[in-house]
């Protein structure tokens, strides 16, 4: 054998040992900040601990594949095994647990306009004391999925593991029961808070604990902005469920800014809405082109009426109005565009040709920055985080990964819209004790209020374990004050408060 030949295989032999020296790295232990406060919450001054960290989630081999970051809030007393506790989360699919932390749930949040007059612009933002957070009935678990937050795959783990509708929701159920188990409160009664898709996944989170050999019943769901079964809120040409589950929010969009309903109260305008969607609308919807130019006319002068858009506009629009086009339209001569997660809130654009908004939702960038800022400074400063990661808030490449397969991968499955719902019933008709909240905002044109109605009526859900409730706000109604004392009094009612 000739040197040059030694040589290489030499080089190929260190190299296959520092290769093989990096798949075996260890893994860190996980990391866990944990801080002692005080706070008064519905004039009960009490001590609790903020536990902010890591929780590994394995394989069936026992090998680490995942970090779950969650953010815990205890109260301080001797035997807590049976306080109750709520596991709350965003949705996104891509969200971490921000909104909720720093929007309602947690012991500080930030301050945004409650008229949505003012986008929250730069920095510094005003975060103030939460007195009326739910720490005195029940501690708090926020969660952030994989590729949220802090949270990451880990080891031999893989994203396709986690970024999918049941990946997620194994994930998830995987993470409770770890907490549980490590805190000894198996016997406290369980909550779920879920906004948005966070919805979806409360209620297949609620299967997936139903299995895997560890069977937890909840005793809850908060149901923030649900999105069980997508038909009825995804605004799409030809899906007829979404010009009729939309159209009383829209209506009640173009009543808050003055251009339809004027001299009625909100809640008798969008009744008068709903009875028109239910009753004349959507049969016309059904018949289409088998109505006669005169009905079609007649019916776009009520669709003006109630949405306050032009009768020929709509008439043009085949009497069906994308949500998206709405937004562009109801303000035109106005310059504005309004918002998607809450249609108070007004943008405007350099386009004022475009048939749907350009810049993105102004109810979204309006407030980012301060959630984004206020909770990044709040890790830092108040829990004394200190991870050599970015904290995302929201992951968009988890959006075009993400799994809407309800089957395994090689079964056959045709697409259709996401639905959870029928899950949700069957969970329910299983657990006696297990019961709903639904909160809806009355501006929130990305899941309607009426979607909510529509979902819960029609999947044998057992209604008698149902609370509906409303709110002058949007799809995060909690940024509305009044709407954030209102939704923390329901849900202290929900609980049994």
């Amino acid at each position: 054998m000739n040197s040059k030949l030694i040589v290489i295989l030499a080089f190929f032999f260190k190299l296959s040992t520092v290769i093989g020296q990096e798949e075996s790295k260890p893994i860190p232990e996980p990391v866990i900040f944990e801080t002692m406060h005080e706070g008064t919450f519905h004039g009960v001054k009490m001590s609790y601990k903020a536990i902010a960290g890591e929780m590994f989630l394995k394989n069936a081999e026992g090998e680490a594949v995942a970090s779950i970051w969650s953010t815990t809030y205890m109260k301080e007393e001797p035997n807590p095994s049976k306080r109750p506790v709520t596991f709350i989360f965003n949705g996104g699919p891509g969200s971490a647990s921000v909104w909720l932390h720093m929007g309602v749930f947690g012991p500080r949040v930030v301050n945004v306009d409650s008229d949505a007059q003012q986008d929250d612009g730069a920095a510094p933002f005003d975060v103030i004391h939460n007195n009326l957070a739910l720490l005195d009935i029940t501690d708090l678990v926020f969660v952030d999925p994989v590729g949220t937050g802090f949270s990451t795959v880990i080891g031999k783990g893989k994203t396709e593991d986690f970024w999918g509708l049941t990946e997620d929701a194994r994930s998830i159920a995987q993470f409770m029961r770890l907490w549980i188990t490590h805190y000894q409160r198996w016997q406290s009664p369980k909550y779920i808070a879920g906004e948005s898709f966070g919805t979806t996944r409360a209620s297949a989170v609620t299967a997936a604990l139903e299995g895997g050999g560890q069977t937890m019943a909840l005793n809850g769901l908060i149901l923030i902005s649900q999105a069980l079964d997508y038909q009825g809120s995804t605004s799409d040409h030809d899906n007829i469920a979404s010009y009729f589950t939309y159209f009383p929010t829209m209506a009640a969009t173009a009543w808050y800014h003055g251009k339809a309903g004027q001299g009625k109260k909100l809640e008798d305008f969008v009744q008068e809405a709903r009875e028109f969607a239910y009753n004349t609308y959507l049969p016309a919807l059904y018949k289409g082109n088998q109505l006669s130019t005169e009905n079609k006319r007649t019916l776009a002068s009520r669709i003006s009426y109630f949405l306050g858009l032009d009768p020929e506009y709509v008439l043009k629009s085949d009497n069906r109005i994308l949500t998206s086009r709405f937004k562009k339209e109801l303000l035109r001569s106005e310059g504005k565009t309004i918002g998607t997660l809450d249609g108070r809130y007004l943008g405007e654009e350099g386009d004022q040709t475009a048939d749907s908004p350009t810049l993105g939702d102004p109810s979204s960038y309006g407030i980012d920055a301060a959630y984004t800022a206020a909770l990044q400074d709040y890790f830092a400063r108040i829990l004394q985080v200190k991870v050599d990661r970015p904290y995302l808030t929201s992951n968009r490449n988890i959006g075009s990964k993400w799994n809407w397969r309800p089957v395994p991968q090689g079964a056959y499955w045709e697409p259709s819209y996401v639905n959870v719902a029928r899950s949700l019933g069957e969970s329910m008709r299983r657990n006696k004790d297990l019961k709903v909240m639904v909160a809806n905002g009355y501006y929130d044109l990305i899941t309607p209020f009426l979607d909510a109605e529509y979902t819960f009526a029609r999947h044998d859900i057992p209604m008698e374990r149902v609370k509906m409730y409303y709110y002058e706000g949007g799809h995060m109604m909690y940024n509305h004050r009044p709407d954030f004392e209102k939704l923390i009094r329901d849900i202290r009612e929900f609980m049994g408060k």
